[in-house]
Order: structure tokens, then C-alpha cells, then sequence
């Protein structure tokens, strides 16, 4: 009983090792699809000419990008 418990439990964790190799390369499939492939590059230098940033303004920014993903 207890040898077709452990198959059993090796059956389920090559299972979710499957399932978690389809999930990662779905993620990467859907992350080739999401990027410019032929698009030009737009620089951005310059584009702050004369701004002046202080870490307030930087500590404010992370706040709002990550303050739902518990960063």
C-alpha cells in the first residue's frame, strides 16, 4: 500500500513539473509576443532638460509602480 502511495506521489510531482514547464513557457511566449520586435528605438535623452528629480520624487514614483505588488 504504502509503494502505490509513493508512485502515486511521484506521478503527482512530475505532474506539477509539467505543468510548471507549460507555465513558464507560456509566460515567455506571451512575453515574445508583448515586445517590439522591428519597432526603432526611441531615445529619450534630453527629454528632462533642465528637471531637477529629488529622491522624494523617486520614493513617490516606486510607491505608486509597486504599492500593490508588496514591494
Amino acid at each position: 500500500m504504502k509503494q502505490a502511495l509513493a508512485y502515486n506521489a511521484i506521478d503527482l510531482l512530475h505532474k506539477i513539473e509539467s505543468i510548471e514547464k507549460e507555465v513558464v513557457d507560456l509566460k515567455l511566449s506571451v512575453l515574445k509576443g508583448l515586445t517590439p520586435a522591428s519597432k526603432k528605438i526611441v531615445k529619450l535623452k534630453g527629454v528632462l532638460k533642465g528637471i531637477n528629480i529629488s529622491d522624494d520624487d523617486i520614493s513617490a514614483a516606486k510607491k505608486s509602480l509597486y504599492s500593490k505588488t508588496g514591494i
